[in-house]
C-alpha cells in the first residue's frame, strides 16, 4: 500500500490520534486482506516508542474518523469510554430512495443469519439491542443524504438498519440491490469524546467520490457543511 498515513491525521495529542481513514482499506489483518492500515502504524509513532493501536474498528469500505490509542493507559481509557458510551459518533451516508419521515429512530435488533443471499445481519424479533437515530440532510427524488447517529455498535448496524428502513446505502454489496455499484458511500463524519473537562469533537471531510454526491444535493440544514 502506498499511503502517507501522517497526511491522514486529523488530531494528535499525547494519548491519541484520530485519522481520516480512506474507504477500501481494512483497518487490521484478516483472512481476505492483502494489506491493512495497522501494518503501517509504525509511521505514526511520532515521539512515542511504540506504534499506536486501534481503539475501535471501521469496516473496510467505510471512510472517516478512526481513533487510535498511543500507549497502554490511553488505550484502556478509550476502551472504557467506548463501552460507557462516552464517545459519540456521527456518520453520513448516501442512500437509495427517501425515508417516509425527515428524521426518526430505528430500534431493531439484528443478528448474523444465513439466508438465500448468504450470511449477513438480519432483523430479529429478539436479540442484542441495535439503535440508530437518523435524519435527512438533503437529496433528490432518487437518493438521500442521511446523518446517522448510532447508540449501539453492532456489526454492520448502519448498513443493515438503512436497508431495513428501505433506503440501502449506495455501493453496499451486502445489503443493497444487485447491479453496478460505486464505492460504499458511508463515512464516519465526526467523533466526539467526553473524556476530559473540555469535550473534543473532530470532523473528517468525506472522500472526493462522496463529496461529489453531497455537493449535488441541496442541504436542508445550515449545519450540513462537508468541507
Amino acid at each position: 500500500m502506498s499511503l502517507d498515513l501522517s497526511a491522514l491525521v486529523l488530531y494528535r495529542d499525547g494519548d491519541m490520534l484520530i485519522l481520516n481513514k480512506p474507504g477500501g482499506i481494512a483497518v487490521h489483518k484478516g483472512a481476505r486482506t492483502a494489506d491493512d492500515l495497522e501494518a503501517h502504524f509504525g509511521a505514526l509513532r511520532f515521539e512515542q516508542p511504540t506504534p499506536p493501536r486501534l481503539a475501535h474498528r471501521l469496516d473496510k469500505d467505510t471512510s472517516g474518523c478512526l481513533v487510535l490509542g498511543r500507549h497502554d493507559e490511553a488505550l484502556a481509557l478509550l476502551g472504557r469510554a467506548f463501552a460507557r458510551r462516552q464517545i459519540d459518533k456521527i456518520y453520513w451516508a448516501v442512500v437509495r430512495g427517501q425515508p417516509a419521515e425527515p428524521a426518526g429512530c430505528l430500534s431493531q435488533p439484528i443478528r448474523k443469519l444465513t439466508g438465500p443471499e448468504g450470511d449477513r445481519m438480519r432483523a430479529v424479533a429478539e436479540g442484542p439491542p441495535a439503535v440508530t437515530h437518523w435524519r435527512r440532510l438533503g437529496g433528490n427524488a432518487d437518493y438521500s443524504w442521511l446523518e446517522l447517529t448510532p447508540e449501539t455498535g453492532r456489526t454492520h448496524q448502519l448498513r443493515a438498519h438503512c436497508a431495513i428502513l428501505g433506503c440501502p446505502i449506495l455501493g453496499d454489496r451486502l445489503y443493497g440491490p444487485a447491479g453496478d455499484r460505486p464505492p460504499l458511500l458511508l463515512h464516519a463524519r465526526s467523533v466526539g469524546l467526553r473524556l476530559r473537562r473540555d469535550p473534543l469533537t473532530v470532523e473528517a471531510p468525506p472522500p472526493d467520490y462522496m463529496a461529489e454526491w453531497l455537493s449535488s444535493f441541496q442541504p436542508q440544514t445550515a449545519s450540513a457543511v462537508f468541507m
